[in-house]
C-alpha cells in the first residue's frame, strides 16, 4: 500500500486528486495540507511513502522546502504537480530532490504510473524532459542566466514576467511589498538586467512563460 498526502491550497484540486487514487487499491490518500507548513507539520507527526507537492502555495512554495523536505525525510518520494510546464520548473525541483515532476493537464492513468514508479525509488519525468535533461548533460550543462537565481528569485522572476505587478505578486506570495521588491533587485543584479522589460524578454525567449 502506498500512502500518499497531498498538500495543495485548492480545496478542489485535492478533492480531485483524492477521487482520482480513490479507485486504486494500492494507493491510500492519507493526509492533506493546504501550504508548507501544513505539510511539514503533518510529516513530522506521521510517515508518508510519497508527498504530492504544489509548488505555488501561498508563503513558502513547495520548491522553497524541498531542500528542508530532503533533510527532514530523507526517505519520503516527492512527486512535484504543477499548473506550470515542464520548462519553468521541473529541473530545477529535480535538482532539489524531487522524485518527479508532473503537470496537472495530465491524464489521471499517468499520475498513477507517475506514483507508484517514484513510490518504488524511481525517478518520473515525461519523455520530453528526459530528452532535454540527456541533452543538457550532452551539451556540458550550461548553466543559464536564471539558473544562478535562488528558487525564491526564480518564481519572483517568473510572475514579474508574466505581467504581475510587484503589489501582485507580494499578495501571490504572501510576502510584503518591501521583500518582493529586493527579490527584483536581486534579480536584476544577478542577471545583469536594468528593468522589467528585459526580464520579460529573457524568460520568452527561454520559454520560462507562455
Amino acid at each position: 500500500m502506498i500512502k500518499i498526502i497531498i498538500a495543495d491550497d485548492h480545496p478542489i484540486v485535492r478533492e480531485g486528486l483524492k477521487k482520482i487514487l480513490d479507485k486504486y487499491s494500492d494507493i491510500v490518500v492519507a493526509g492533506e495540507a493546504a501550504s508548507a507548513e501544513e505539510l511539514l507539520s503533518e510529516l513530522r507527526k506521521n510517515d508518508y511513502d510519497v508527498a504530492l507537492l504544489d509548488i505555488t502555495m501561498p508563503g513558502r512554495g513547495g520548491v522553497e522546502i524541498l531542500g528542508q523536505l530532503r533533510v527532514e525525510k530523507p526517505d519520503l518520494r516527492i512527486l512535484v504537480l504543477s499548473f506550470h510546464s515542464e520548462e519553468h520548473y521541473a529541473v530545477r525541483v529535480l535538482r532539489e530532490g524531487a522524485s518527479g515532476y508532473l503537470t496537472k493537464d495530465k491524464a489521471p492513468l499517468e499520475l498513477v504510473e507517475a506514483i507508484r514508479k517514484v513510490a518504488a525509488g524511481g525517478k518520473y519525468v515525461s519523455p520530453s524532459l528526459a530528452e532535454k535533461l540527456a541533452f543538457d548533460l550532452q551539451e556540458g550543462g550550461e548553466k543559464s542566466l536564471h539558473g544562478n537565481l535562488s528558487n525564491r528569485e526564480y518564481q519572483v522572476m517568473c510572475l514579474i514576467a508574466s505581467g504581475k505587478t510587484i503589489t501582485e505578486i507580494a499578495g501571490e506570495l504572501c510576502l510584503s511589498v518591501r521583500t518582493v521588491s529586493t527579490y527584483r533587485s536581486r534579480i536584476l543584479e544577478k542577471m545583469k538586467m536594468k528593468n522589467n522589460a528585459e526580464i520579460t524578454h529573457y524568460a520568452i525567449k527561454k520559454g520560462l512563460v507562455e
